[in-house]
């Protein structure tokens, strides 16, 4: 585990003679996150003027200021007003900049929440808010009106609100718990959560959406992969936008769940003066992929309000999209979205590689610029489907197959089976029988 020599003086500044078991404390990180300009100059030593103090006091007033020791480590400090890391953790006087298509609520999950902490938008999937509270507070973030909310998190009795509504919705197969961070709260609390979630007979798969793989990499204990693992499937996306940020403790924390039997995603956003930046990605995404992440998504940067000075032209996405596709192997492409203001949800955006379309050909084109032809078939029979499913030729028996189920010989050995005898089907002596039966 790494502990290097600017870890080690922001430790002893914080606590005279903390060593290296108090730095991978989750614990010990978060009771000492930095909320404050003053405590932030002392830890790093850079310091603002007092026309910028003004100006960030302000801004932290509206949107308030968390970062972990840990993350804060990772600031550039000769170069800080370029860093990455620094851009993403601490603030600056452009969030009180409000331009008139920003909204508080930019994807309109309040009004798609029918009971608390609730947001149903998607037919078959339901987005669950279990906290809002993170262990840094991201200046880009798109809930930056729940963050006011720093001493909050539900309480059992308001989390069963939510799983009561997904109990009661069979068409619920796929949970995915958000907040704030669920990785907040403690290893009982997430315990009994997960158990409630999983006693549902319809949920088939729960996600879990967290960033503590980046800003707080000590909270992935052995501990609560063991715990985690008695809920699979279960998935978790984490939040790195930058190369940067894939640390050797961050490497150490997602080797944990990958060897956990997590399936990993990622989901950056698309940030000015920060990863907008073709290379950058490219990057990125290879280290992911390195670190057995899939990268899942790439989003466009919401309309929030205070965002506007992180957002980038659609167009940016589209250039990085086509420096992706060909370019690089399919599994560390991520999809480019816009998550639709108003609630519309996520719509892909891609390079267009078709050029034209005929009756017969399709033109397209490819990552290098060649372009050619797809021949339509000839006799293809439009299907129109009736929804007469009982007469339809395709296969509609769509449950798995049961390969425990024995036949023949294997039949009669297995235990399981009361079967007797095997009897061929339709020779005269069954033949007999029935007309036997027939005449009782």
């Amino acid at each position: 585990m790494i502990y290097n020599t600017v870890q080690q003086e922001i430790a002893g500044k914080i606590e005279m003679d903390s060593g290296v078991s108090n730095w991978k404390n989750w614990r010990w990180q978060l009771k000492h996150c930095i909320r404050s300009i003053e405590q932030f100059e002392y830890l790093t030593g850079i310091n603002f003027s007092e026309e910028e103090k003004e100006g960030l006091k302000k801004t932290f007033e509206r949107f308030p200021l968390s970062v972990t020791p840990y993350y804060l480590s990772l600031i550039d400090r000769e170069n800080y007003e370029n860093d990455p890391v620094f851009k993403q953790a601490f603030g600056s006087m452009q969030e009180l900049v409000t331009v008139q298509s920003e909204l508080k609520d930019p994807l309109s999950e309040e009004r798609d929440s029918p009971v608390e902490g609730i947001t149903h938008r998607y037919p078959d999937r339901v987005l669950f808010h279990v906290s809002n509270i993170c262990s840094m507070y991201c200046r880009h973030c798109t809930r930056k009106r729940k963050v006011g909310d720093i001493d909050y998190i539900p309480s059992k009795k308001q989390l069963s609100k939510g799983i009561k509504y997904i109990s009661d919705a069979p068409q619920i197969r796929d949970v995915l718990l958000s907040g704030g961070d669920p990785l907040m709260m403690p290893d009982h609390k997430i315990d009994w959560l997960l158990s409630e979630i999983r006693k549902i007979p319809h949920v088939e798969i729960i996600r879990i959406g967290t960033r503590m793989p980046v800003v707080l990499p000590y909270r992935i204990t052995d501990e609560l992969v063991e715990m985690m693992k008695k809920y699979h499937p279960l998935w978790i996306n984490t939040h790195f936008n930058h190369p940067r940020e894939i640390t050797a403790s961050s490497r150490e924390a997602l080797s944990k769940l990958a060897d956990g039997g997590f399936p990993l995603g990622n989901q950056s956003v698309l940030l000015a003066d920060i990863n907008d930046c073709p290379r950058i990605i490219k990057a990125l995404v290879h280290k992911l992929v390195k670190n057995r992440v899939r990268p899942y998504y790439l989003y466009q940067c919401d309309l929030s309000e205070g965002l506007s000075h992180f957002r980038t032209p659609i167009g940016k996405g589209i250039e990085i999209m086509e420096s992706l596709v060909g370019h690089t192997s399919g599994l560390a492409r991520p999809t480019y979205v816009i998550d639709a203001p108003g609630g519309g949800g996520k719509i892909p955006i891609m390079p267009n590689y078709i050029i034209s379309w005929s009756t017969n050909k399709v033109v397209l084109r490819n990552y290098e610029g060649v372009i050619t032809t797809y021949k339509e078939p000839d006799r293809y029979e439009p299907r129109m489907c009736d929804r007469d499913c009982e007469n339809c030729k395709l296969e509609l028996n769509l449950n798995e197959y049961d390969e425990s189920k024995a036949i023949g010989i294997e039949k009669l050995l297995a235990d399981s089976s009361d079967v007797i005898s095997l009897i061929p089907e339709d020779t005269e002596r069954m033949q007999r029988r029935e007309e036997h039966a027939g005449q009782d």
